[in-house]
């Protein structure tokens, strides 16, 4: 069986804004306008697809696997914005990174109260990807 993610909606106040900030903090293409939604393209060539939803929409986790120069560009990125970052899911040790198995990890929120997660190593019992 072959099933992989391709695309997800991802609920924005203002579809610009969230997908532009996406793009800039993890350094990725511009956002393109994409009929009703505004696409960011992952490195893998996966797209997140930022929409206005006709309600309100409570915050979701994504987290995103990067190498560590791109960890650290994130991090540059986050702090030159002088956004609030965490170590912890649950905004546990504010102004701290993580240094969770065996790799380095940071949560965000995104301007439409998105939670974010940027980690360098898959978390313990994990599969490997392929």
């Amino acid at each position: 069986m072959d099933v992989r993610f391709d695309h997800t909606i991802i609920a924005a106040r203002d579809k610009q804004e969230s997908a532009q900030f996406f793009a800039d903090i993890f350094g990725l293409p511009e956002p393109l306008e994409a009929g009703h939604f505004v696409a960011v393209y992952l490195t893998d060539g996966r797209v997140l697809d930022f929409a206005v939803p006709p309600i309100d929409f409570p915050g979701q986790h994504l987290a995103f696997l990067v190498n560590d120069e791109t960890f650290d560009h994130i991090m540059e990125r986050i702090r030159a914005r002088g956004i609030t970052y965490w170590a912890g899911p649950m905004m546990q040790g504010p102004g701290e990174i993580n240094t969770n198995h065996g790799g380095r990890g940071v949560y965000f929120d995104d301007p439409a109260g998105h939670h974010l997660e940027a980690l360098t190593a898959r978390y313990e019992g994990y599969p490997a990807l392929t």
